[in-house]
């Protein structure tokens, strides 16, 4: 599979995912320990890719996303940012009602 599609498909089997350096237990940098700190005090369940295990996907996902830097956080199929982005929303209250909701929509195409 081309990483591309690798990309593609990760975004759409994952209502909230989140690519980062390590992993939400163990980030291999502070701007993904940031984000994945401000996604867990959201209380959802999340799903995450290191990329630093995955050296094509850090190549290829900035020209995809037009975005630069990591981590990106990726709601519903849609890029939301990085951590600056991220820690402003949550500090706003504007990242909890988006992964709530992202969430609640998961579950309920679960369980159709």
């Amino acid at each position: 599979m081309e990483t591309i599609d690798k990309i593609k498909q990760q975004i759409a089997d994952n209502a909230i995912l989140l690519y980062m350096k390590g992993s939400p237990k163990l980030p291999s940098c502070g701007f993904s320990a940031q984000a994945a700190q401000a996604l867990m005090a959201c209380g959802e369940p999340f799903a995450y890719v290191d990329i630093l295990q995955n050296p094509d996907i850090r190549a290829e996902l900035p020209k995809y996303a037009n975005w630069p830097t990591f981590p990106q956080l990726w709601v519903a199929g849609e890029l939301v940012g990085g951590c600056d982005i991220m820690l402003e929303m949550f500090q706003q209250g504007e990242l909890q009602p988006l992964i709530k909701e992202a969430a609640a929509r998961a579950r309920e195409a679960q369980a159709q």
